[in-house]
């Protein structure tokens, strides 16, 4: 084994959910009268014809491909594997449109010879956020799922896109992970290392390697072109170091890559041309980080991705529009958990998609014309207005359904001592007075915090008024006092607003 050089085939599988491209020009914005709120600001009939297309063109075909490598090699003493993620929207999607597409996935795990690592349900960019609570809810969303239609619990960890920092390696390794993926700009890809104080495995992508099949496989004008199986083959045999690391979109495989640009025949004949070279054998991502001691440690402080040449966040973070749409889409974190709606939430977290950022980069050269390739939109400026329209829209329903406030409300014992409980919303506060110990609802009472908020924040005189009148209530009566009031005024009553 230690002459061995382990290779990993592996496959990020995501689609976009597509917002209605027309939303805010053909004057849906703040319309009343809404009995479904996801097909107002989604796309869904586009949405399926995408899908159905990429299923007939990518997956099955792709699908096939790799389980044929899979039976013609699996009683050999070097097999053929390979890995895949899912996001957990897309494996809704196969639900939902395409069953088909889902048990031939399910067909390829059931070999062994297959596995499937992690992600964030939403293929989303909340491991950016300050606060890691939303990204670590929807990786345990993400793990829920794929034990519930694969029954397997997955070890590796690949971030959407393969974003990657020290502190997102840390998270996962406290949740469990033995490995995580990111891009090989860090160090060489060949050899596996580890992250400053974890025990979890880094697996580098070699996107020299991968971009050959995904970039450059049909140019013309590729000094390598055209790309055959047997030629790669060499280059992989050439490689020097423990591990190669290919890691690519699957839909590099009949949708970026045509049919007849003979990218399925170079798929099928694959396995067989790598295996020829003694030195070479398949191995799954976490076989790679059982089998190979890391090189050495090695630490990533800021953001990197295998997005565009500068493998950084600035694909989804790259000018002032998409930043303003990525901080208003999480100011909305609140309101959206606050509301005790799960469609809402889930409307929310679909927001969270990293493709609504990555339509509006406006950098030109040939990264702007793949952003474009992907994009449904005419401009990244379209792009922008539609986004920003429906965040504005959901932003409306979730303030008048949840009372939202100003500021938070943040209790407290004492001067500078918080207790960490706060309410961005009416519906919030209620939801944890319940919780509240005793004396922080007293210390704020005496305090008339809750008039202030009420008046200044939520702007509801009629509550602040019901407030006043039980500053000197204390114990169990002034939490019963509190709740009545809140619930009084959620439901209308006197409402000042």
């Amino acid at each position: 084994m230690d002459s061995m050089t382990l290779v990993s085939l592996s496959f990020e599988v995501h689609q976009p959910i597509r917002l209605r491209k027309n939303f805010f020009w053909d004057g849906y914005l703040n319309r009343q009268v809404v009995p479904d709120l996801s097909a107002y600001y989604f796309d869904e009939p586009e949405n399926r014809r995408i899908f159905d297309r990429v299923s007939d063109k990518c997956y099955l075909p792709a699908n096939q491909a790799i389980l044929e490598g899979i039976k013609k090699l699996k009683e050999t003493d070097r097999p053929f594997k390979v890995a895949y993620s899912f996001s957990g929207v897309f494996l809704e999607e196969c639900q939902r449109y395409r069953p088909d597409v889902l048990d031939s996935f399910s067909g390829l795990v059931e070999t062994g010879m297959v596995e499937v690592m992690e992600q964030t349900y939403y293929h989303s960019l909340a491991s950016l956020y300050d606060d890691p609570g939303e990204f670590i809810e929807q990786i345990k969303m993400h793990r829920e799922l794929i034990w519930d239609i694969f029954a397997l619990r997955p070890t590796t960890f690949e971030n959407t896109e393969l974003i990657y920092s020290d502190q997102i390696a840390e998270i996962a390794d406290r949740m469990g992970y033995k490995a995580i993926f990111t891009e090989g700009v860090v160090a060489d890809p060949n050899y596996v290392y580890r992250p400053p104080n974890s025990s979890i495995s880094l697996l580098l992508r070699n996107y020299q390697l991968t971009d050959d099949i995904g970039f450059r496989f049909s140019s013309h004008n590729w000094e390598e072109y055209p790309l055959t199986a047997d030629k790669y083959a060499y280059w992989l045999s050439a490689v020097r170091g423990r591990c190669i690391n290919i890691f690519c979109d699957y839909e590099t495989f009949g949708e970026h890559q045509w049919t007849d640009t003979g990218i399925f025949e170079f798929l099928r004949a694959l396995p067989e041309q790598i295996l020829r070279h003694e030195s070479l054998q398949f191995a799954k991502p976490s076989e790679i980080a059982r089998l190979i001691p890391p090189e050495r440690e090695i630490s990533v402080e800021r953001h990197v991705s295998w997005a565009d040449l500068e493998r950084d966040t600035s694909c989804w973070l790259g000018n002032a529009l998409q930043h303003a749409c990525f901080i208003y889409q999480k100011r909305l974190e609140a309101p959206a958990k606050e509301s005790r709606d799960p469609d809402l939430l889930a409307i929310w977290r679909m927001l969270g998609l990293s493709d609504h950022l990555y339509y509006i980069f406006t950098h030109g050269g040939g990264p702007g014309e793949v952003h474009s390739y992907f994009s449904p939109y005419g401009s990244p400026y379209d792009a922008a207005v539609t986004y920003f329209a429906v965040l504005c829209d959901l932003h409306g329903r979730l303030s008048r359904k949840t009372h939202l406030a100003d500021s938070p409300f943040r209790f407290a014992t004492g001067i500078d001592q918080f207790t960490g409980e706060l309410a961005w919303t009416l519906m919030g506060l209620e939801a944890i007075l319940g919780q509240i110990p005793l004396p922080s609802l007293e210390y704020h009472n005496v305090k008339g915090d809750y008039v202030l908020w009420a008046e200044t924040s939520l702007g509801d005189r009629a509550l602040a008024e019901r407030l006043a009148g039980m500053q000197k209530l204390k114990g169990k009566r002034l939490r019963e006092g509190l709740l009545q009031a809140v619930a009084a005024s959620l439901a209308g009553e006197g409402d000042g607003r």
